[in-house]
């Protein structure tokens, strides 16, 4: 069995506007090395493409190669931004060889479900859900009907077998395939400022998030909440780090500290190792504690990310955070007083967003003691609740292409354009990085402390130059109709 799989480019900046960011910030597909993984152990021959490294050109070449090797299936993760982009690449696929399997997987097709096939006539499969029991079932021949979280073409006909009935014991998956992914680690880089070496890379330990914040989407791995031992993490962290000289590893599972004892198990080995690690994770704000902080700090944790969503109290209510502002300062007091970084998770345009209250969110944050801020713009996603009754909350572009945390395309009906939100995003976040008590007390002594960080910052200046000049172009525009 030949099983080739795609990270289609999608589409990752402002239309129009150079894109920067993949220099800056790009990780490599770990639900594909995962699936690679899987299907190597069970026997099958396994190529990767990552065309957000490749590029447009090289990457087309790379695919055509992948069609001369005949294999038997190629799957596309995708996320909704990048799922036109991948099924144009099937399209392409289907068209040089017409026996060639296209199967979609990840959480845009996991929201959308059946439609995936019934308006995309290229796509032969959709997995619904995690994508390695029902890949291992296609490898030994199952028939599609049998295996649950399969959409799959009955003839004429579009079915959806069944729900996921079975799950992966986290601890029994293998290692993901880096050694598949061409350019690994050198074509990728964590976020700019966010680690204290040059060598890094993702890792996730936790699939599934319990909470209910109605901007999610659960559509993948749902509300459960399934985890990697201590010992499996230290297994692949040692791993990279023999393999490939990687010392710092941002954990991007949704809630990392969930299972306080896995974390203290966790953070007591680092610290007795002798290895030299480092890392990031993400926090729940009214989950922590002095103790707990402590306890990472000791295992190495550099950084911490809270989803703080905004700093208007009614907005905190109206999508179900469970947070005060009080909680968030008081969380943020104790991650500095632990000497680890703080990087604060916003969302601008919510429903129920007004002017009013991005003031609110630019007054709180100043009151913050943030080491980085991340502000995303809403994206009502396929799947995530806050979607069913949208319309009634303000105009919706539903423009997939531009839902990628980068573009409006949902105005609540607190604003009177789309361009007096992007004034307004523009001055949230000018506000912040623009001002001297971030300079001094952040920019400046991490650049001296770290200084791959400068290294980075002088390789790409001329385009982060042009970037912060089409940013700050937002503040003058003047107030025009979204086309």
């Amino acid at each position: 069995m030949k099983i080739a799989l795609v990270h289609p480019e999608g589409s990752n900046w402002i239309p129009g506007q150079d894109d920067v960011t993949t220099a800056l910030n790009r990780m490599p597909p770990i639900g594909l090395l995962s699936l690679a993984a899987v299907a190597e152990k069970q026997g099958a021959q396994v190529r990767l493409l990552d065309m957000l490294v490749a590029g447009s050109k090289a990457g087309a070449r790379e695919l055509e190669k992948i069609i001369a090797w005949k294999p038997d299936i190629v799957g596309f993760t995708a996320t909704t931004s990048s799922f036109l982009d991948g099924y144009e690449k099937a399209c392409m696929i289907k068209k040089l060889d017409p026996g060639i399997r296209i199967v979609f997987g990840g959480v845009h097709v996991s929201s959308v479900g059946t439609a995936a096939l019934t308006e995309y006539p290229n796509i032969d499969f959709a997995v619904i859900g995690e994508g390695e029991i029902p890949l291992l079932k296609l490898i030994s021949g199952d028939k599609p009907g049998s295996i649950p979280g399969l959409v799959y073409r009955d003839g004429a006909e579009v079915k959806y077998s069944a729900p996921p009935e079975e799950f992966v014991t986290m601890d029994d998956l293998p290692l993901p395939a880096y050694h598949l992914l061409d350019g690994f680690p050198g074509e990728y880089a964590l976020p700019l400022l966010n680690t204290p070496t040059s060598r890094g890379a993702p890792l996730i330990s936790s699939r599934g998030c319990p909470y209910t914040c109605d901007f999610c989407d659960r559509s993948v791995y749902g509300r459960s909440f399934r985890y990697n031992s201590a010992d499996y993490i230290i297994d692949h962290m040692t791993t990279l780090f023999e393999k490939y000289g990687i010392r710092h590893f941002n954990l991007y599972d949704d809630l990392f500290t969930l299972k306080r004892k896995r974390v203290m198990e966790l953070c007591d080995k680092l610290a007795h190792s002798g290895l030299p690690f480092s890392f990031n994770c993400a926090v729940r704000i009214g989950h922590v504690d002095r103790e707990l902080l402590s306890t990472l700090k000791k295992g190495g944790c550099f950084g911490v990310s809270l989803g703080i969503e905004s700093g208007a109290q009614e907005l905190l209510n109206r999508h179900k955070m469970n947070l005060t502002l009080g909680e968030i300062e008081e969380t943020v007091r104790m991650i500095k007083q632990a000497g680890i970084r703080a990087k604060g998770l916003f969302i601008m345009g919510l429903p129920g967003e007004n002017p009013e209250t991005v003031k609110n969110t630019i007054d709180f944050i100043g009151r913050l003691d943030l080491d980085e801020l991340n502000v995303s713009k809403f994206a009502p996603f396929p799947g995530s609740p806050v979607r069913n009754g949208l319309e009634e909350h303000g105009v919706f572009a539903d423009d997939w292409r531009k839902m990628n945390c980068l573009n409006f395309v949902f105005k609540p009906n607190g604003f009177e354009s789309w361009e007096e939100m992007d004034r307004l995003y523009t001055k949230l976040v000018i506000s912040f990085y623009g001002s001297y008590k971030w300079y001094f007390r952040s920019l400046v002594p991490t650049l001296l402390r770290y200084p791959h960080n400068l290294v980075m910052i002088l390789r790409h200046v001329g385009g982060l130059w042009k970037a912060r000049n089409q940013f700050k172009s937002w503040l003058n525009k003047g107030d025009k109709a979204m086309t």
